[in-house]
């Protein structure tokens, strides 16, 4: 490893009532993966957003490869080999994956666009970097972990070649995650210099090689993962010791609280069925988690208790049939929902803090009185909520939503959610995106729903965290049910042989 690849010195950035970036010092070296690591909020994807050309620094001065550079936009960075994988992918849902490698970037002769050459290099990229794609799917119909390679195949067909990633792994499935730390190791192997966005330091173990932790903003230091322990870079993450083992007492099961029966979903437009037979019960004082691979129903199954989706057979709360009620008197009746989709189900992005906390009793006394918002009472309570859950944000109340860092936007639902009067909660990937500070605190507003007596059903694709959160687990494959068992019975590596659906367990085969 030679010279630096980037060196970002000094920056700082100053929004409207918050410095995002204090003068921050970023090296990147020629071939490494560099992590980039800080609770939500501490200023990564500002710092990286400066880095390709969305914001311009307050101060601070950017060195590609040696030279001073000006990063004004995207194509700027593009042209200086920089290209960037966002949280949230900037794909166009209609278009088929090679429409999306080229766009902006296509060949056109007398008006028309020339696709066969550009399909030749990005089936030769994909070869190349083990990216297995159908450049002929459209986005919309292709999986959340194709997408990212598409977002990846971008890149290289730019011929970037100092990649970022910013919170690559946020959306992925743990085979997904085992297969994009692959590809990042055959990158570097091949030149490429990384930097890697997260805040999932078993990660960041396994793929870096250094990693600078950011804290409200400003550089607390970099260091060689080799040498730093788990503990030691959670520590210097969130200024304190962080419990990566949860601590809880054992459940004292209660009456069931929701009660499945024989549910079924069909799948749009066919006659499978998405979610098939499926009876289970929750019950008062438990963490009741399904666990399974993404996309084999678990997410069908939820809407369909939330009232959100089409199904049959019968769905009970506190044992009043709601099967045919409308998702507000659900929400006014015993269930509370963190969804899994937080832009598409949990937020309206361009509404403030205040209105996002009061969606779902806006219309209650509280909030409203002739038809008309009592915006002091509203902020009254966004406040006390804010200050409870740590949200953090320019604004306060004010601020625009879709302004805000993922886990802060996530904290907003989970206040909400368990501010409401509930029975159950369900909660579909709650930290799903969240730093190590964060888990930790929803993990504990998991457990104290639970000890106060409320059920819990906890959907989760992190093995860590059902092993680790849930009193009971079900398993999921293929629309089905396929194990109930107590994860003090259970190991991780059987565990994935259900979800896979190698195993089925005795009182659930066919």
């Amino acid at each position: 490893m030679g010279e630096y690849a980037i060196e970002m010195r000094n920056i700082t950035k100053v929004f409207p009532g918050i410095v995002a970036n204090d003068d921050v010092t970023l090296q990147l070296r020629e071939g490494e993966v560099h992590a980039l690591l800080g609770e939500n909020g501490a200023g990564k994807s500002t710092l990286m957003s400066i880095l390709f050309g969305l914001y311009e620094p307050t101060s601070g001065e950017i060195y590609v490869r040696g030279e001073k550079a000006k990063i004004s936009n995207p194509n700027d960075a593009n042209r200086l080999g920089i290209g960037m994988v966002h949280q949230h992918f900037k794909l166009v849902d209609t278009f088929t994956t090679l429409e999306n490698i080229v766009l902006g970037m296509e060949t056109v002769k007398h008006g028309i666009l020339q696709m066969g050459e550009a399909r030749k290099k990005v089936l030769e990229l994909s070869e190349q970097y083990g990216l297995q794609i159908d450049p002929d799917a459209k986005i919309s119909d292709v999986t959340v972990g194709m997408q990212q390679r598409v977002e990846i195949l971008k890149m290289l067909y730019r011929e970037n070649d100092i990649l970022i990633f910013d919170e690559p792994t946020a959306v992925l499935t743990p085979q997904e995650i085992d297969d994009l730390m692959d590809i990042i190791k055959e990158l570097v192997n091949k030149g490429k210099s990384i930097i890697f966005i997260s805040h999932k330091l078993n990660e960041i173990k396994k793929v870096a090689d250094r990693c600078t932790v950011l804290r409200r903003g400003k550089c607390i230091g970099t260091v060689n993962v080799a040498d730093t322990s788990v503990e030691e870079m959670s520590e210097m993450m969130v200024g304190r010791k962080v419990t990566l083992k949860i601590d809880k007492k054992p459940a004292s099961p209660g009456k069931p609280v929701l009660e499945v029966k024989d549910l079924s979903v069909q799948l749009k437009g066919t006659k499978k069925n998405k979610v098939n037979h499926v009876s289970f019960e929750a019950r008062a004082g438990e963490i009741t988690c399904i666990a399974g691979v993404d996309n084999n129903g678990q997410t069908e199954l939820v809407l369909a208790i939330a009232g959100m989706m089409p199904s049959t057979g019968s769905v009970l709360i506190d044992g009043k049939d709601i099967s045919k009620q409308t998702i507000r008197y659900r929400n006014t009746n015993g269930l509370a929902h963190i969804p899994e989709d937080r832009h598409k189900h949990g937020l309206v992005l361009d509404f403030n803090m205040g209105e996002n906390l009061i969606l779902q009793s806006y219309f209650t006394p509280e909030f409203s009185r002739k038809g008309f918002l009592r915006f002091g009472k509203i902020r009254e309570y966004a406040e006390k909520l804010i200050d409870e859950f740590d949200i953090r944000s320019a604004n306060g109340p004010e601020t625009i939503v879709r302004s805000m860092s993922g886990g802060n936007q996530q904290k907003i639902i989970l206040a909400r959610e368990i501010y409401r009067s509930h029975q159950l909660l369900i909660a579909v990937q709650p930290t799903r995106g969240l730093d190590v500070g964060a888990e930790e605190f929803i993990h504990k507003q998991l457990i104290k729903e639970r000890d106060e007596g409320r059920a819990v059903l906890l959907v989760s694709l992190e093995l860590e965290e059902v092993m680790n959160v849930a009193d009971r687990i079900l398993v999921m494959h293929d629309g089905e049910l396929v194990a109930d068992v107590d994860p003090k019975d259970i190991t991780v590596q059987e565990l994935g042989l259900y979800m896979s659906g190698s195993k089925r367990s005795v009182n659930h085969e066919e």
